[in-house]
Parts: structure tokens; sequence; C-alpha cells
């Protein structure tokens, strides 16, 4: 038997832990600033570059294309992030996205988040890893064996990730 007065306390309950997603809001728009400062700090390196093109080697080229890829690949990961996470905890992108052909935004369910996240950061640490093996001289074998073992452990992280994805789908490939 429920008491009278329960069902309206569980009726606020409710209304309050669906409203309190919005909270989120706050996180997302610290991202996008945060992306914004991260964009300038991109032009800045990119400017540099720019201005020492025709006195660098070409292996500072390298290593400088190498940061501005990963400062692509970081800021992707950070707009993934926001707008999958948006997308489904906040409010649904379905009609933005036809209209401004956003489909993939409203396709990332939490599963595929966080395959796309440990591929990114695969991708990022393998940047990094490329980077320490032309500079290899600067580290030492210590300090370019924890990067590999580090970058393992990346590697590792994503295929277990991926198996267990596969086995929460079943042999239907549909979720449980």
């Amino acid at each position: 038997m429920v008491r009278r007065g329960t069902l309206p306390m569980l009726s606020i309950l409710d209304r309050a832990m669906v409203a309190s997603r919005f909270v989120l809001v706050v996180f997302f728009f610290g991202l996008l600033v945060g992306l914004a400062l991260f964009a300038v700090r991109f032009v800045a390196k990119l400017g540099k570059m720019a201005t020492e093109v025709f006195t660098m080697g070409d292996e500072e080229m390298l290593l400088g294309l190498l940061h501005l890829v990963d400062s692509a690949l970081v800021a992707s990961l950070v707009v993934m992030v926001a707008l999958a996470s948006h997308d489904n905890l906040v409010s649904r992108l379905a009609e933005e996205a036809a209209d401004a052909q956003m489909g993939w935004g409203v396709k990332t369910d939490h599963s595929n988040l966080k395959i796309k996240v440990a591929s990114a950061i695969i991708a990022i640490s393998s940047i990094h890893l490329l980077q320490v093996f032309l500079r290899v001289d600067e580290y030492g074998s210590e300090g370019v064996m924890w990067r590999v073992v580090i970058h393992v452990v990346f590697l590792l992280g994503a295929v277990l990730l991926g198996v267990l994805d596969r086995l929460s789908r079943g042999p239907d490939g549909k979720g449980h």
C-alpha cells in the first residue's frame, strides 16, 4: 500500500534527476571554451612554423607537423565527446542534425563513443611515440621503454573495449 504523499515526492525526485542532466551544460560549455583556447595555441604554433619554414630542418618541420596533427586529433576528440554526450544526456540533436548534416553525432552511443575515444587516444599516443622515435637520443632507453609500455597498455585497453562491446551486443549484433 502506498501512503498518501509519497507519489508526489517520487515525481519530484524523478523530475529533479532528469533535470540534473542540464548541469552538464556547464561542462560542455567549458569544453568549448577550452577548445577555443586550444585553437588559439594551434594558430600560434602554425604561425611560428610559417615564420620558420625556410630555416627549420626537415626533421623539425616533421615534428611541428606532427604536433599540429596531434592537436587536430585532440580537438576532434573533444568535439566528439561533447557532441555525443550532449546528444545522449542533455538534448536530442536529431532535428538539427538532419538540417546540419550531423547524423554521425546522433548515432554515437556510449559504447560507440568509448571505442572512438580509445581509437583517438591510440592515434594521439602513436603520434607522441613517433615524435619520441624521431628524437630517441633525447629520451634515453628507459624513457622510450616506458612510452612504449604506456602505448601498449592503451592498445590492450582498446582491444578489450572492443571485445567487451562485441560480447555485450550478443550473437545477433544487438545489445542485451
